[in-house]
């Protein structure tokens, strides 16, 4: 890290941010390298055929980094409301990835996920947008089937209830439930995430969350789209299908800060805005402080605005230092005490990502009989995001007991290509409806 980031980061990040008067311990620059030769590829095994549910780029990306996890992996089955989704997912798949997908097994419309349940998958990558999650792995586990959820897994308090029940369903059937959360299965998370978990940084006392990035895409509708076609072909601009930013894309720094601190947050509160998006019914940005159980906060912020510094990060503060959790260990004064330096690179290949090895270690569990079940974690973690969103929405403070008791659906309970029987509103803090929408049933 350059002088001047460190420096940057020392004064953004120094004792009074998090603890107050907290006394910092040096620990003296101790440059450390992991020994262990990685792995970058499943072991050999038998046939493994999946189906994906959600064709598009997320869905096909997933798709792709699943088959070159190992050998012997096959995408047999498609699934997705929008044919033209699915035939470009198709068309990648044949060309990029060999995969001969048959006319029979590619299935368009709402019930498309049953019908590649039916067919003779062992594996399902449920990549649609969050709102289908619950309903979608819920029927997976019934049929069997080990799963990959992207994140988040739900856009409400219900939807992740019955995560959290579908999960536990899957533990019962020995069944693999691995998580888009991609940063716990990257090697330099992991193993910065050991060294804390060792007390390298000491107690854990705070941590700090951003995801601060430019507008994302938005498709302006088109006259010849039907309500539901229109929201989604934008879906992550609309809250009852992507939960808003804060759950959609920052739940990959909140679910970091709950990993390396251990402790789901009591309490937010929370403030936001919408002062750029031409589409949907979401905010601009959020700013919501969380409370651990132990004293300490979380501090949130996310923010999709152009214009604005980006700034996509995690940072967790103990009694004797801090970490950035991808790969560096820091004193109080900004001194370096540990940093990953990975050996046991294969020549010449490509160094995998986080995408790449949250597939590799799915399907070397599976193969190993050795299920991984991330079900609850990301559960967890999307229930936090969604507790900062309500925090924001409303303008109160928001408890984890409100958020796990709350009835609050988001979305239409019919789903077909035409009206949506919905009142689409911003949210305004403070106002009377507003509150009493989110407020415990």
């Amino acid at each position: 890290m350059p002088n001047e980031k460190l420096e940057q980061e020392k004064q953004n990040l120094n004792r009074r941010t998090f603890i107050g008067a907290v006394v910092g311990i040096g620990a003296g620059a101790v440059l450390a390298s992991c020994q262990k030769a990685f792995v970058d590829r499943a072991p050999d095994g038998p046939l493994l055929k999946a189906g994906l549910i959600g064709c598009g780029e997320r869905g096909t990306g997933a798709a792709q980094q699943f088959l070159k996890a190992g050998s012997h992996l096959q995408i047999t089955a498609l699934g997705d409301v929008l044919p033209d989704r699915l035939a470009l997912s198709r068309q990648i798949l044949a060309k990029k990835s060999k995969q001969d997908i048959k006319d029979d097994h590619c299935f368009v419309g709402f019930d498309a996920y049953k019908k590649v349940l039916e067919t003779d998958v062992d594996v399902v990558l449920l990549a649609t947008p969050p709102h289908f999650r619950p309903v979608h792995f819920d029927a997976a586990i019934d049929a069997k089937k080990h799963c990959f959820i992207e994140k988040p897994v739900a856009v409400d308090a219900p939807g992740v209830r019955s995560i959290l029940a579908s999960g536990q369903k899957a533990a019962a059937y020995n069944l693999c439930v691995v998580a888009g959360t991609q940063r716990r299965h990257h090697r330099t998370y992991k193993a910065t995430y050991e060294r804390v978990s060792q007390g390298a940084i000491g107690q854990i006392v705070g941590a700090r969350a951003r995801w601060n990035q430019g507008q994302v895409w938005y498709a302006p509708r088109k006259k010849k789209w039907s309500d539901m076609e229109a929201m989604l072909r934008d879906w992550c601009n609309w809250r009852w299908l992507a939960g808003d930013h804060i759950v959609e894309q920052h739940v990959h720094n909140l679910d970091t800060a709950l990993w390396f601190t251990g402790m789901n947050p009591t309490k937010a509160v929370g403030s936001g805005g919408r002062v750029q998006r031409v589409t949907g019914d979401q905010y601009d940005f959020f700013n919501v402080q969380f409370s651990y159980p132990n004293g300490g906060i979380l501090e949130s912020m996310c923010r999709q605005i152009d214009g604005c510094d980006t700034d996509i990060s995690e940072y967790v503060v103990g009694s004797k230092g801090y970490t950035n959790c991808e790969n560096t260990i820091f004193d109080f004064d900004g001194k370096i005490v540990w940093r990953y330096e990975e050996r046991g690179q294969e020549p010449g290949r490509t160094k995998s990502t986080g995408y790449d090895l949250e597939h590799v270690d799915f399907v070397t569990a599976i193969r190993n009989n050795e299920p991984i079940n991330e079900a609850e974690h990301v559960a967890q973690s999307t229930l936090t995001a969604i507790m900062g969103r309500t925090a924001a929405y409303t303008g109160k403070v928001v408890t984890w007991d409100d958020m796990m008791d709350s009835n609050e659906r988001l979305g239409p309970t019919d789903y077909a290509m035409g009206p949506v029987p919905m009142k689409v509103e911003i949210p305004v803090p403070g106002t009377a409806a507003n509150v009493a929408s989110h407020a415990r049933t």
